[in-house]
Order: structure tokens, then C-alpha cells, then sequence
């Protein structure tokens, strides 16, 4: 127990805000060996050629304007805020800032499933397989799947989770260490803005709880144990959450293992 707590403390990172693409999460200096993170940022007019190699690649535009070519499947698209496409291994797309740009790049090992595509961001889809809502009083979020289980991909999942001001998302408390690995990505909470990103390992145990302060930038890896957040009065947490499946058949959204004792708590709670 004493070795995970003290990884504990390591799963968050702050990912860099100059401009270029930076590792945030990756198997050799992190917890994570399956889920991958970078950071991509671009000044209005500059260009990056992504090279997906070895790895699938989902980039999620948090902020800013780009423009997309050298392939032909994404030539010329253009993108805007919340907007994301996805590459399989062995793809290379040029990614030109007509405004700057803050990506998160999620990645993980491509087993040679995976299909290119663009998804446009569109609040108004009804609730159904892309746009939902989970959970409900001080656990309500709203969540925007960028590459559903139905896309065409090996490992990952990922989509964006809207908390309420100064409520809970995540909750009730779940963890998927057997099948999945996870990061959340927070974006849209400039400081002083800030929430916290709760992470325990052993069901009911809070004792060696540890809260890790988020806010834009910060990238909190989920590698085992529970990982609820809250925001602070005033602020929504907001973030790009990315699971890696251990295989291609773990690639799926239905495994997460709620709490018992959280369960258990709920099921035995006295009515007023």
C-alpha cells in the first residue's frame, strides 16, 4: 500500500504551455503503461506534422482554431473549439493554427484497428450514444464522447465531462484497474479557479485519501483505485477524460466497478 500511495502523489503532472508538442504522460516517466497524453500547442500561422508511428492518436482541440492536411481523409477540415479527429497507427496529418491552439493528444499502442476520422463538436445532438448525462443532485455532469465505442479504434476512449459549479463528477466513486487505464485532462479552469481530483485505492478506505489540486493544464493519471473530483464553489470542472483498454477487447465503456461500500452506504441510508 505504502509504494502506491507514494506513486499517488506523481499522478498528477502539469503539462507545458510553450509552444510544441510535450510528453505528459507516457510508459517511461509515468504511472500509466497504457494511456498516453500529450500536449500540443501552436502559435495563429505555425504548423505541426503529427506522426501517429507505432501509436493510435486522438487530438481534442481545447482552445483555439486549426486547420488539417497532408491526408486525404482529413484535407482541409477545419477545426474549432471542442472539435477532435482521430489517426491509426502509421498517419501523418499536418496541423496548421489559424488561431492559437492547445490540444491534448491522447494515444495508446495501435493493435491495427482504427479508422481516420473528424468529429465535430455539437452541443445540440440529443441525449443518446454520443451526448449524455450521468448521474444526478450533486453528482449530475453532462458528458460529450470524442471517440465512442462505436468509432472504429484498438485501445482508446475518450470524451469530455461538464461538472456542475462546485459539484462532484465521477461520483459515485468507480475504478476499472483490471480492463482500463485513465487520465483526466482539465481544461477551462484558469487559476484561481480549481477543483480536486480524489484519488484512494482500497474500497471504503479513505484514510490514506489523497485530493490533487487541478486546474487548467493539469493531467491526473488513474492507473488503479477510485478517482472522484469536485470543484471549488464558483467553478465547473471540466476535462478530457482518455481510458485505454489493456486490449482491444477491453476497449469498452461498461466495466467501470462502482464502490461497494459507497454502495452500501447508499443502500442503507435512512430516509427523513
Amino acid at each position: 500500500m505504502s509504494n502506491l500511495c507514494d506513486d499517488m502523489k506523481n499522478w498528477p503532472v502539469q503539462s507545458s504551455e510553450e509552444p510544441g508538442f510535450h510528453p505528459v504522460v507516457t510508459p517511461e516517466k509515468s504511472s500509466c503503461r497504457e494511456a498516453q497524453i500529450y500536449r500540443l500547442n501552436l502559435k495563429e500561422g505555425t504548423s505541426y506534422t503529427l506522426d501517429s508511428g507505432k501509436l493510435e492518436m486522438h487530438p481534442v482541440l481545447c482552445e483555439g482554431a486549426a486547420v488539417l492536411s497532408g491526408n486525404k481523409d482529413l484535407e482541409g477540415t477545419e477545426l474549432k473549439k471542442y472539435d477532435s479527429f482521430y489517426i491509426p497507427g502509421g498517419t501523418t496529418v499536418v496541423i496548421t493554427a489559424s488561431k492559437d491552439c492547445f490540444f491534448y493528444v491522447a494515444a495508446a499502442v495501435c493493435e491495427g484497428y482504427g479508422k481516420t476520422f473528424c468529429r465535430k463538436f455539437d452541443p445540440s445532438l440529443p441525449i443518446g450514444d454520443i451526448h449524455q448525462i450521468h448521474g444526478e443532485g450533486t453528482g449530475r455532469r453532462e458528458v460529450m464522447f470524442t471517440l465512442a465505442p462505436q468509432d472504429e479504434a484498438s485501445r482508446l476512449l475518450c470524451g469530455f465531462t461538464w461538472g456542475g459549479e462546485g459539484t462532484w463528477t465521477s461520483w459515485p466513486p468507480h475504478q476499472h484497474e483490471e480492463d482500463l487505464e485513465e487520465v483526466y485532462c482539465y481544461f477551462d479552469m484558469p487559476k484561481p479557479h480549481f477543483g480536486f481530483h480524489v484519488s484512494y485505492l482500497k474500497s471504503g478506505d479513505v484514510e490514506e485519501i489523497m485530493a490533487h489540486p487541478v486546474y487548467t493544464g493539469t493531467c491526473v493519471q488513474a492507473p488503479c483505485g477510485y478517482h472522484p473530483t469536485v470543484a471549488s464553489p464558483g467553478t465547473r470542472n471540466t476535462y478530457l477524460w482518455v481510458l485505454a483498454g489493456f486490449s482491444h477487447e477491453q476497449r469498452r465503456y461498461d466495466l467501470a466497478v462502482l464502490d461497494p461500500a459507497r454502495e452500501k452506504l447508499e443502500l442503507n441510508a435512512p430516509e427523513f
